[in-house]
C-alpha cells in the first residue's frame, strides 16, 4: 500500500491534479494544459477528474454545456483528449467536442497517455471509471451512494471490480483511493463509536491498515488547515507518528 497526502508514491512522487471538473474547460485546451504538465514533470502526472455537481456553478460560468448532460459531454471530453494525446491527425465528431485538421503539441510524456482517476459513487461513476479509468477516488458522506462503513466501501469495489471485467480490461490495475480528514481526538458517530481516521495515533494506523485489507491501495489525508504554520505542524505530526506504524 501506499501513502501520500494527494496519491501514492512509489519510487518518486507522483502530481495529482485537484479534481477537474471536466465540462468547466474546452477539451482541447485542458488536454493542452495537462500534456504540458506532464512533460514539465517527466511523466508524473495523474488526472484526477470529475463531472461536477453544482448546477450553480454550471449556471454561473456561462457553459455550453448543460448541467443535465454533463455526464455525456464528460465522456466526450474524455474520447477527444485521447484522441489528441495519441492519434497523430487527431480527429473527432461528437455532439459536444468536435476538432479535425489540427497539430497537437506537446504529446504527454506517458504513453498511451497520463492516467485518469476519477471521482464519484454513482452508478454512472462507476461506470466511468470502468471504461476510461486507472484509478477510483470515492469519498464518504454521500447521502445518495454512502460508503460510510466498511461493508458498503467493499460492495462498492466488488461492483467496480466486475464493471471493469465486463469491458474487458483487468480489475487488479484499477487504484482505489480513499480516506478523509485526520482528527487528532476521536469523533463519533450516532452510535457513539469512533469514526474512521480519528483518535489515537495507533487508532488511525489501525484504519489506513484496515482500508488496505478492504481493497484500497492509496490514502487521501487531510492535514491542511486555515492557518499555514499549524497545517506545517499537523504534516510533521502525522508523518513522524502515524506512518511509522503503517
Amino acid at each position: 500500500m501506499t501513502l501520500a497526502f494527494l496519491c501514492g508514491q512509489t519510487s518518486r512522487v507522483r502530481i495529482l491534479t485537484s479534481v477537474l471538473v471536466l465540462p468547466y474547460r474546452d477539451p482541447i485546451l485542458a488536454a493542452k494544459m495537462l500534456a504540458t504538465l506532464d512533460v514539465l514533470s517527466q511523466g508524473r502526472l495523474i488526472v484526477g477528474c470529475g463531472v461536477g455537481w453544482m448546477r450553480e456553478e454550471f449556471e454561473a460560468l456561462g457553459l455550453p454545456v448543460r448541467f443535465e448532460d454533463r455526464g455525456r459531454a464528460s465522456d466526450e471530453y474524455l474520447r477527444g483528449m485521447q484522441e489528441l494525446w495519441c492519434s497523430e491527425n487527431p480527429e473527432f465528431k461528437g455532439n459536444h467536442v468536435r476538432f479535425s485538421g489540427i497539430e497537437f503539441h506537446p504529446q504527454p510524456v506517458q504513453r498511451p497517455h497520463p492516467p485518469f482517476w476519477f471521482g464519484g459513487e454513482s452508478t454512472a461513476a462507476l461506470r466511468r471509471v470502468a471504461r476510461f479509468g486507472d484509478g477510483w477516488m470515492p469519498i464518504a458522506g454521500n447521502p445518495r451512494h454512502p460508503l460510510d462503513d466498511d461493508g458498503q466501501l467493499v460492495r462498492a469495489i466488488e461492483r467496480l471490480r466486475r464493471m471493469v471485467e465486463a469491458e474487458g480490461r483487468d480489475p487488479d490495475q484499477i487504484h482505489v483511493r480513499f480516506g478523509g480528514g485526520w482528527n487528532e481526538s476521536p469523533r463519533r458517530g450516532p452510535g457513539g463509536e469512533r469514526l474512521p481516521m480519528s483518535g489515537t495515533v495507533r487508532q488511525v494506523a489501525g484504519d489506513i491498515r484496515r482500508y488496505q485489507d478492504l481493497g484500497v491501495d492509496h490514502m487521501g489525508v487531510g492535514l491542511l488547515t486555515d492557518d499555514l504554520t499549524e497545517s506545517l505542524e499537523r504534516i510533521e505530526r502525522f508523518m513522524t507518528s502515524v506512518v511509522p506504524l503503517v
